[in-house]
């Protein structure tokens, strides 16, 4: 599996490809300039079960401590991720 990453000022996405085949993809969109939102992590249903999602949010964290960056887990699968294991509360922005 290869991910890729695009990111702008407002938006971004990690990109997950195996043999020229998209597997999923999360997008994310930018709340402040050291904050961005995950708000849609998907997998194409032929690549379910293979753990491309856990693979795309940990490229969005890695990202994210690289810049010093903290993360919304909007979506429902990063906020459950997030929720069940502590090794991203650096990254994750606080609770209100």
């Amino acid at each position: 599996m290869e991910i890729t990453h695009k990111n702008s000022e407002e938006t971004g996405f990690f990109v997950a490809e195996e043999a020229g085949k998209r597997m999923g993809y999360l997008s994310y969109e930018w709340a402040k300039p050291t904050k961005f939102a995950i708000l849609h992590t998907v997998v194409e249903d032929d690549f379910q079960g293979r753990g491309v999602a856990k693979a795309l949010v940990n490229a969005a964290v890695a990202f994210a401590r690289e810049n010093g960056y903290k993360i919304m887990p909007l979506c429902p699968y990063a906020e459950k991720l997030f929720l069940r294991d502590s090794s991203y509360d650096d990254v994750k922005v606080p609770a209100l």
